[in-house]
């Protein structure tokens, strides 16, 4: 079954509300088995609506509509659904009294517009809201399904868990799974490439590649009966690509980067010590996010300056003088000086230059030095990234933490 989500509210075309229930619908639906193909935001308007409406059904075999079914004028989705549908809305008696006790529970007097609320399209599925006024309704008509919710997002997830998922189980019998797998040191285009044939002959399951500032994701979707049997067509899929691009590999259940280099340090009891110029504490940041970190993280020092790295790490001033703060021989005494001052199993060092400022000829911006001393072994890594400060820094702490996990596999 494939399905369209349209969201109605003009306030949503204007930036003014974040669509969350785009987000939730798309979920819920993907571990039930129904293929989302379209997302459609429209404003509060009769005949945009309809197109969008009239589009939808004709490209899907099921619409799911959020929001347009308060009282006031610009409420417009009841009525653009049954007159889409060729529906009359009629009065529904049971929705009618729970109104009345709502206000009258509130000691308040309910307004006339409060009544559309009540009138829904002739033999429908009306869904029960209990947390808000407007009920939401299902249509199945002549191989169809319509599907309307409220807007506001706790009413929506209350109404469709509690009405429209055991519907819907009943409607797809399959799900669909999901896996994520992360990257780093390869681009999207170089693991397409090395993922080409089994992208262009994809069926069940499913890739796509897709980049995120510094890395790449690859989801592999499968669709079964259930999730066991999803993850069974999943599995050869994933060994395949391990043994393709694995150097590059850094997760299979979709962990930050930060989280799996945390997580393999606490595993191996391996003390780490940090000593950062360019990333300012930025990688101690990404560290000591991941809870339980304080097992195994002793210090982080940010030497920004050649004094300090001079009086904090003992980074010899003729080195200083002759090579520059950032440099392959100013990495390796920050990382050693670092070593002695902590004893700490693991110790790094990060220096570069994050521009936009200072960069030259011999030495642009986006030069950075990472050191890394694991137990008695010593190697420096040259990056030369590029883009704004942000990424640069941001890059720069991913290699950092590429370059751990490397050091300690």
């Amino acid at each position: 079954m494939n399905c369209a989500l349209i969201s109605i509210g003009t306030e949503l075309l204007f930036g003014q509300i974040i669509n969350t229930n785009t987000v939730y619908l798309s979920q819920q639906l993907n571990t039930l088995g129904i293929n989302v193909y379209y997302h459609f935001t429209v404003g509060d308007n009769h005949q945009r609506l309809k197109e969008v409406l009239n589009y939808a059904l004709q490209n899907a075999d099921m619409v799911i509509t959020t929001g347009g079914l308060g009282p006031t004028q610009d409420d417009l989705t009841r009525e653009t659904i049954a007159k889409a549908m060729g529906k009359r809305l009629v009065l529904h008696a049971p929705s009618m009294k729970r109104l009345e006790s709502f206000f009258r529970d509130l000691n308040r007097p309910m307004c006339e517009n409060n009544k559309k609320q009540a009138y829904l399209p002739e033999g429908s599925i009306v869904l029960q809201n209990n947390n808000g006024t407007a009920p939401g309704f299902i249509i199945d008509h002549e191989g169809k399904v319509i599907i309307s919710l409220p807007g506001p997002p706790k009413e929506m997830m209350g109404m469709f868990t509690e009405g429209v998922m055991e519907y819907l189980q009943e409607k797809s019998k399959a799900t669909i799974y999901s896996r994520v797998l992360r990257f780093f040191g390869i681009g999207e285009s170089a693991l397409e490439t090395e993922l080409l044939d089994m992208i262009s002959n994809q069926e069940n399951p499913t890739l796509a590649p897709y980049a995120k500032e510094g890395e790449v994701s690859l989801r592999i979707t499968a669709k079964a009966e259930n999730d066991v049997k999803a993850m069974a067509l999943i599995k050869p899929v994933i060994e395949e690509i391990r043994s393709r691009v694995g150097e590059y590999l850094y997760s299979e259940q979709d962990e930050e980067l930060a989280e799996v280099v945390a997580k393999q340090l606490m595993e191996k009891q391996i003390t780490i010590s940090l000593a950062e110029s360019c990333t300012g504490g930025l990688l101690a940041g990404r560290l000591t996010a991941v809870p339980g970190i304080s097992k195994c993280f002793y210090s982080g020092y940010i030497t920004y300056s050649n004094e300090a790295k001079a009086g904090m790490l003992g980074v010899k001033n003729a080195t200083l003088e002759k090579y520059g703060a950032v440099s392959e021989e100013t990495a390796k005494e920050m990382v050693m000086g670092l070593r002695k001052k902590q004893n700490s199993d693991l110790c790094v060092s990060i220096t570069g230059i994050a521009g936009p400022d200072g960069g030259t000829d011999e030495k642009p911006v986006g030069l950075v030095y990472i050191g890394i001393m694991y137990k008695e072994q010593l190697t420096v890594h040259r990056l030369n990234t590029f883009g704004d400060r942000a990424r640069i820094r941001n890059y720069t702490v991913l290699s950092a933490l590429n370059a751990i996990r490397n050091a300690i596999k």
